[in-house]
C-alpha cells in the first residue's frame, strides 16, 4: 500500500537526494525512512542510490548530539506518518518506538515533555509487538503469571518487535518514577528481558544485558536488589561490546557502585568512561552522551559519598 502511495513521487524522490540543498539530516531522515521501512518497493531502492545502508547509522555515529536534537523531531514527524498509512506494520512502529525512546530519554531536558515522548514510545512499542504476536497483546493488563506466559510464547523471529517493546516501555517508567502503576511494571519487564536473551538478542544481547544489569541494582539487596546479580549483567555488557559501549560503564557505576558506596569502583569506571576514545562505530553518540554524565558523576562524587 505504501508503495504504491509514494510511486508518483518518485522522480521528487530522486531530485531531492541530489540537491546540494538538502541538509544532511533531512536527507537522512528522507532515505532512512525510504530504506527501513520500504526494502523491496522500487521507491526505496532508487531513492537509497546505494547509501541507504548507512543512513540508519548516522544517528549512532553522530559526535554531537545537539544536532541529533535539531534534527531528530522533523524525522519523528515523518515516522509518525507512515505509521499512520501502515499501522500494523511491526517493523515501522518498533522503528518508532526506538526512534522516540532515544528523543525523549537523551535529548529533553524538560520533564514533563519527555514524558509526553516516551508515552508515544511506550505505544509504539506496545503495538510493534502486538502486531508481532497476538498473543502479546495488551500485556500490561496481564497479571504476572499470565504475563510470563505470554512472553514464552515469543519465538526468535519476533525479538526485534519485543526489544522495542522492552524499551518503549524502560523509557515511560523512566520519565514516570511518581507512577506506581507504571513502577509495578519493572519485574515484567525483566522477565521479558530476560526471555529475549534466551531467544537470541544478537547484536542487542549488550545493551539488555546493560538494562538487566539497571533493574537488579535499582534496590539494595536488602529491599530485593539483585546488586551482584546486576554485576555480573554489566560485565557482559562489557563484554559483549568489547568495552566500546561507554553507556554501559557509567551505568555500571550508577548502579551498582554507587548502591554499594564502591568509590574506588566507582571512579574507575568513570575515569575509564572520560579516557577513551567516542569514536567508535555504532556507539559514537551514545558515547559522546557518556563521557558528559560521566563527568557530572565524578564532580559530585565528594558529596555522595
Amino acid at each position: 500500500v505504501i508503495c504504491k502511495v509514494l510511486e508518483p513521487a518518485k522522480p521528487w524522490l530522486s531530485s531531492v537526494v541530489r540537491s546540494p540543498a538538502l541538509s544532511v539530516w533531512g536527507f537522512a531522515a528522507l532515505l532512512f525512512a525510504s530504506y527501513s521501512f520500504l526494502s523491496g518497493c522500487s521507491v526505496a531502492t532508487t531513492a537509497a542510490a546505494g547509501i541507504s545502508d548507512n543512513l540508519s547509522a548516522a544517528i549512532v555515529n553522530q559526535p554531537d548530539p545537539e544536532l541529533v536534537g535539531d534534527a531528530l523531531p522533523a524525522y519523528l514527524l515523518l515516522i509518525d506518518g507512515f505509521v499512520l498509512t501502515e499501522p500494523d506494520n511491526a517493523s515501522m512502529l518498533g522503528a518508532a518506538a526506538q526512534l522516540y525512546t532515544l528523543y525523549g530519554t537523551a535529548l529533553v531536558a524538560d520533564e514533563a515533555r519527555a514524558a509526553a515522548i516516551t508515552e508515544r514510545a511506550k505505544e509504539y512499542g506496545d503495538r510493534a509487538l502486538c502486531a508481532k504476536v497476538f498473543r502479546a497483546c495488551n500485556l500490561s493488563e496481564l497479571n504476572f503469571d499470565d504475563y510470563v506466559a505470554a512472553v514464552d510464547t515469543i519465538e526468535p523471529s519476533s525479538a526485534e518487535a519485543l526489544y522495542s517493546y522492552c524499551v518503549g516501555n524502560l523509557s515511560f517508567i523512566q520519565t514516570h518514577t511518581d507512577d506506581w502503576k507504571a513502577l509495578a511494571d519493572l519485574p515484567k519487564l525483566e522477565n521479558a528481558l530476560e526471555h529475549l536473551l534466551s531467544i537470541g538478542a544478537a547484536q542487542r544481547a549488550g545493551s539488555v544485558n546493560m538494562y538487566l544489569g539497571i533493574l537488579n541494582t535499582l534496590r539494595p539487596e536488602g529491599l530485593g536488589g539483585q546488586p551482584e546479580l546486576g554485576r555480573a549483567y554489566f560485565e557482559e555488557a562489557i563484554k559483549l561490546t568489547d568495552g566500546r559501549d561507554l553507556a554501559v560503564k557509567v551505568e555500571f557505576a550508577k548502579g551498582y557502585a554507587r548502591l554499594l558506596y564502591n568509590r574506588e569502583l566507582h571512579d574507575q569506571l568513570l575515569n575509564d568512561v572520560l579516557a577513551a576514545d567516542v569514536q567508535e562505530p555504532g556507539y559514537t553518540f551514545f558515547n559522546r552522551l557518556a563521557q558528559d554524565q560521566a563527568a557530572k558523576l565524578l564532580a559530585a562524587a565528594d558529596d555522595y559519598f
